[in-house]
């Protein structure tokens, strides 16, 4: 499979790339500047240009199987029109060019996903991430009126732990736990193993350890 990776430069986009390598995907990672990609596989491809370019995601997108979207923003808690506007310009480009399979990492806060987790995150998190919050409700419905085959992942927050393979994943999953918290090296494991056998084909599943 060859697998186009947005936000690859960023720590949840650079463990992607790092696993599906170890799986045998034929991987490409989307950069805005490919010094700070890090270390990767000398097999790893790279495209340099910003999401915003919609003729550079567009010659991007072209000629892959799938496409993974793990854009963080440019400053935290603050709102992101460039981001809204890549994703977007990926969105038309797997139109245009018939790749149809995308993985959109958003966030379990996001619409009634928010419900799914305890008083903190319900409540309170939404308070100082409610740009974060607002953009993510917008890119998740630019992915879901678009006639691709899309996947829209809801994790918790992510930390920087192993990939443990214990994790539970379902649309309709809870926790009580005041802050969910969830490895990037998990949610890396979810996304290619839903490349790899799809189970959330325009699904919008939730992973929580």
């Amino acid at each position: 499979m060859r697998l186009l990776v947005f936000g690859a430069s960023g720590r949840t986009g650079r463990e992607v790339v790092r696993q599906a390598v170890a799986r045998a995907f034929d991987v490409t990672a989307f950069v805005r500047q490919p010094d700070k990609l890090g270390n990767v596989p000398v097999s790893v491809s790279t495209a340099s240009g910003n999401v915003e370019d919609a003729d550079a995601v567009s010659a991007a997108v072209q000629g892959h199987n799938a496409v993974v979207s793990a854009l963080g923003v440019g400053t935290p808690l603050q709102h992101d029109a460039d981001v809204i506007a890549g994703i977007q310009n990926i969105v038309r480009a797997m139109e245009a060019h018939g790749v149809r399979r995308l993985i959109y990492v958003s966030f379990i806060g996001v619409r009634d996903s928010r419900h799914a987790v305890g008083f903190l995150l319900r409540y309170v998190a939404p308070i100082p991430l409610r740009h974060e919050i607002s953009d993510h409700e917008v890119k998740e419905s630019l992915v879901r009126k678009s006639g691709l085959d899309w996947t829209i992942v809801r994790p918790p927050k992510l930390t920087t732990g192993p990939r443990t393979g214990r994790y539970r994943v379902g649309e309709n999953i809870t926790s009580i736990a005041p802050i969910p918290l969830l490895s990037r090296a998990d949610l890396a494991d979810f996304i290619l193993r839903e490349l790899e056998q799809p189970r959330f084909i325009r699904g919008l599943p939730r992973l929580l350890s």
